[in-house]
């Protein structure tokens, strides 16, 4: 039996705006992978829908400044794309993962194009010049990542 964890999704302020349930996959010194399911109303979204119950593996690193969502059509399990969140590295507790949005997104279809999100929203944020650097490192890292076909 797998084990369950809680998803806590943060505001700038620490205020949780998310939250779900999935299971732990696998620990690693640096992270956690787990499954969830979409939990909320199908959603167009880009060149696909989100829809609820749809399969997301999702992989939250506690050394880097973002987290990484592959996901899976809840009918056939064909991959959609992969949705990933620059933020503040990822807590763990026992039972639970947390971390804060930095607003700005990054969504790669399953054909491997790149599209970045929310960029608006990221600029109006108030960060430290440090915060920042970090969070714009972090998207680099991620279009690399991507752009060399070697999703983690």
């Amino acid at each position: 039996m797998r084990e369950a964890i809680k998803v806590l999704k943060k505001n700038q302020l620490g205020e949780v705006t998310w939250q779900y349930e999935g299971q732990v996959l696998r620990r690693e010194a640096n992270a956690v992978v787990l499954e969830a399911f979409f939990n909320r109303p199908d959603l167009p979204f880009m060149d696909v829908v989100f829809k609820q119950g749809d399969r997301f593996v999702e992989t939250f690193y506690t050394d880097r400044w973002y987290n990484i969502f592959e996901v899976h059509d809840r009918e056939d399990d064909v991959l959609k794309g992969w949705y990933c969140n620059v933020g503040k590295p990822a807590v763990l507790t026992g039972d639970s993962v947390s971390y804060e949005d930095l607003a700005l997104d990054l969504w790669i279809s399953a054909g491997g194009k790149q599209t970045v999100l929310d960029r608006d929203e990221f600029d109006a944020l108030k960060l430290s010049d440090g915060e920042r650097e970090q969070a714009l490192a972090a998207l680099s890292e991620i279009q690399q990542l991507f752009g060399k076909q070697q999703p983690p």
